[in-house]
């Protein structure tokens, strides 16, 4: 065939721009996804493409992926991706179009996703019209994690957790989404669809864009649950699951529009923008200029470099929140940007508990510290645990009559002492974690004293206790100097 020939020939179907080139996932199948054959999810991913395509809208888009089997979506779509914990993704489309409220938010989900652990979320976003779109994605089953039964599963459909059949006494009912959905007053579009024939999934396309195309007009919440087969966890042949979606799945969710606003629905108005960063003080009732007289009075060397990471750790009741909490709250006194990020276990006393702190004069990327300079150990299993995340050139402050053997590394530094027994002297073996945190001042020598003293003004109420704590802090201090001290000496010698 000639050029020419070959010229007078449109493309009809072709891989969406939306897409990917090639899929990085696996570099030996640069142009597959993970899906099994017959898997619904790739119709659905392609018409949500083709989708983004045809409203020219894909640097505006955001999807938001979930837990399940499209866990995997930010690989194949090129638009803006966020992924979501289990359940979580109305509530994460939430605030990224309440944050960017010119940007298409798509929230894909399954019905293991959907309809069990995220039901609350999703019943709230639609009962508040959150101008989002909805892509729901109803296998009648837990597909990832083996076949497991989901609230959308059949009376009598048999899976891992319901050998014999679900059963609605124990059970409970096949749980219909958009019905339930479409009984609340703010929704706009919600409509089920089937991939049971190519009729089914030519209307599955055509409402898949009008729900999208209802987020570019600005109409509010709309939400496509879409019929889907699962040949393998259903253990049929990908032809065999296709009709079951069509002649089984269909009877007990039939398929149609359950409420349709789109006509009557006006464009909702854009927010205002955010004020100005100079306004927020007026908006919040703070007197700017005090506040920067007093940090005026004491802040953190301009011209010093501040990037301190921080672990605290040690069991519940040993003041481990405490303890970060004065390090951060003396840090924003100074005039430092920080952050504070506690973990502890459901146990208040004797559970495990740590937290971590930044300090510095940049803007602070993540909470997390999993390479502290400094990690204070309050207890041993604690220095066993993170021993290991410090870098070299870091520092270990360690709650112990001696530093164990089998921890010590040569590249990292260590203060070791019993700080307990040092607090108990002092008057309350509580204030260990106080002692520890003059230790830690002292060797990181970044805040000036009256930062310290306001933080611990505002977080210790107590006067008892704000003395002895204002004592621990200079004991932990002076403890570091001499232990410094007696180095120096020890190399003389």
């Amino acid at each position: 065939m000639s050029n020419e020939s070959i010229s007078e020939y449109a493309v009809s179907h072709a891989k969406p721009d939306a897409f990917y080139n090639n899929y990085e996932r696996k570099e030996e199948l640069l142009h597959q996804t993970h899906y099994c054959p017959g898997c619904g999810h790739g119709n659905v991913h392609k018409m949500l493409a083709m989708a983004i395509d045809e409203l020219g809208i894909q640097n505006r888009t955001v999807l938001i992926s979930p837990v399940g089997c499209s866990v995997f979506a930010y690989y194949y779509f090129d638009v803006g991706n966020v992924q979501a914990a289990h359940g979580r993704v109305p509530a994460v489309a939430t605030g990224v179009k309440r944050s960017r409220p010119q940007s298409i938010v798509i929230g894909y989900q399954g019905d293991g996703d959907l309809s069990a652990i995220g039901s609350a979320e999703i019943l709230h976003a639609a009962n508040r019209g959150e101008h989002i779109t909805v892509i729901f994605v109803n296998n009648a089953i837990y597909s990832m994690t083996g076949g497991q039964a989901a609230p959308t599963t059949l009376i009598g459909q048999k899976s891992t957790t319901t050998p014999g059949g679900k059963n609605a006494e124990t059970e409970g009912y096949p749980l219909h989404m958009s019905e339930l959905l479409a009984t609340l007053e703010a929704p706009v579009y919600i409509e089920r669809v089937g991939l049971g024939d190519n009729k089914q999934i030519a209307q599955a396309s055509r409402a898949i864009r009008r729900a999208v195309e209802n987020q570019v007009r600005g109409l509010g919440f709309s939400l496509i649950e879409v019929l889907s087969p699962c040949p393998t966890i259903w253990k049929m042949s990908p032809v065999e699951a296709q009709h079951w979606v069509r002649d089984v799945l269909e009877k007990t969710y039939p398929l149609g529009v359950f409420r349709d606003r789109t006509r009557d629905a006006q464009a909702r108005p854009l927010p205002e923008p955010p004020p100005a960063l100079d306004r927020i003080p007026k908006i919040l009732g703070v007197d700017a200029e005090a506040l920067h007289e007093a940090n005026a009075h004491h802040p953190v060397q301009a011209a010093k470099v501040v990037n301190l990471a921080v672990r605290v750790a040690g069991f519940g009741g040993q003041g481990v929140l405490l303890l970060g909490e004065v390090l951060a709250e003396a840090g924003l006194d100074a005039g430092l940007e920080v952050s504070w990020l506690p973990s502890y276990g459901p146990e208040m006393r004797s559970g495990t508990s740590n937290c971590h702190v930044r300090l510095s004069n940049k803007t602070i990327d993540s909470p997390l510290v999993t390479a502290p300079d400094v990690l204070v150990a309050m207890n041993e299993p604690s220095l066993r645990k993170f021993d290991a995340s410090v870098p070299p050139g870091g520092w270990v402050i360690f709650n112990g009559e001696s530093f164990p053997e089998d921890c010590v590394r040569p590249n990292v530094h260590v203060l070791a002492l019993p700080f307990t027994q040092i607090a108990d002297q002092l008057g309350d073996a509580r204030a260990c974690n106080m002692v520890m945190l003059g230790a830690l001042l002292e060797i990181a020598n970044l805040l000036p004293q009256p930062s310290i003293d306001a933080a611990l003004l505002r977080l210790v109420r107590n006067p008892k206790w704000l003395d002895l704590d204002a004592r621990a802090l200079a004991r932990g201090r002076q403890l570091y100097r001499e232990s410094q001290r007696e180095m120096i000496h020890e190399s003389r010698c």
